[in-house]
């Protein structure tokens, strides 16, 4: 059996949650936090190897809340992104509070990962299909060029993926005829009424989107490969560094998006049909947990994914 890895960044967490992941709020009727059941999916759909990428600040509290539990099932990394961890003649600037985003997430997994790999929030549901296609692309043979990287990541609905509670954002995909990315469209404060989907202009006028718009949630497929390209590009990034040394983030779809530009890289977009939770505002926690009692009385999941006493 080929290996794939299932890489969830969640160094984030803290600040999001107020503390440390024991902040985080459990939805499953088995007291499960929702990373519980992407790894569930992952494991499901073939991966079989998952890392997390959190702080060295965070580990207790990880290997408590889930770490543990899911190392009886699974084999389980850590990779550490550290603000300080930083290629050799650059420093953290003075001031600076915060590591420097998804790109140095997965840069942290070097030598940890060495097989394709898939990448995805701590904090987000995406359902099983999304895993199931980007297991399967990471494992498909491709066509052999040296050139180029080949990629994937999922595609939801818009429509699937707004909140009832407030404006979100939203990368939206444009695609050619193959579902290959084009570019991403990272579109603001999109506000969900009725059954369609609106985005304020300038001068505050609503706009309609597509709900049938294919948008990316941060769930990307990369081959180990790609780990080399971020270190390159970590140092060019940081090399250009002015005024905004305290606040620029190196991110994934931004990376992405540069390789698009030059050619060097052939990323599939596949499209998944499940509903995509997240807790964007506290507001939507009832709802999200009523998605899962949902899943749960539909059979989609058991009552209780990983026993406590695995």
């Amino acid at each position: 059996m080929e290996n794939t890895t299932l890489v969830i960044m969640a160094a984030g967490i803290g600040s999001r949650f107020g503390g440390g992941i024991k902040q985080l709020t459990s939805f499953g009727p088995g007291g499960e936090i929702i990373m519980d059941y992407s790894i569930y999916d992952a494991i499901e759909a073939g991966f079989n190897k998952v890392v997390f990428v959190t702080r060295k600040d965070m580990y207790q509290d990880f290997q408590e809340i889930i770490g543990e539990r899911i190392s009886k099932v699974i084999p389980v990394e850590y990779a550490f992104q550290e603000m300080n961890d930083l290629p050799a003649g650059f420093t953290v600037p003075e001031g600076r509070v915060k590591p420097w985003g998804t790109g140095q997430a997965i840069l942290a997994c070097r030598g940890i990962v060495n097989e394709p790999f898939a990448v995805i929030n701590a904090d987000d549901y995406y359902g099983k299909d999304a895993f199931r296609k980007v297991h399967d692309y990471l494992l498909a043979p491709k066509q052999a060029d040296d050139n180029r990287y080949h990629f994937c990541m999922a595609g939801f609905i818009l429509k699937n993926t707004l909140s009832e509670n407030g404006g979100v954002t939203r990368g939206i995909c444009h695609v050619n005829e193959r579902k290959e990315l084009l570019s991403i469209e990272e579109t603001h404060g999109i506000l969900k009424k009725g059954n369609g989907a609106f985005v304020p202009d300038e001068n505050g006028t609503l706009r309609p989107l597509d709900v049938e718009s294919l948008v990316s949630m941060n769930f990307w497929g990369f081959t180990p490969n790609f780990i080399d390209e971020l270190a390159t590009g970590f140092e060019d990034f940081l090399g250009s560094l002015s005024a905004n040394a305290l606040k620029a983030e190196y991110l994934l779809p931004t990376i992405v998006d540069q390789l698009l530009k030059e050619k060097r890289v052939d990323l599939a977009v596949l499209p998944s049909m499940d509903h995509w939770f997240g807790v964007t505002f506290k507001e939507d926690v009832p709802y999200v947990r009523e998605a899962f009692q949902d899943l749960v009385s539909r059979g989609v999941y058991p009552e209780k994914l990983f026993p406590r006493n695995l």
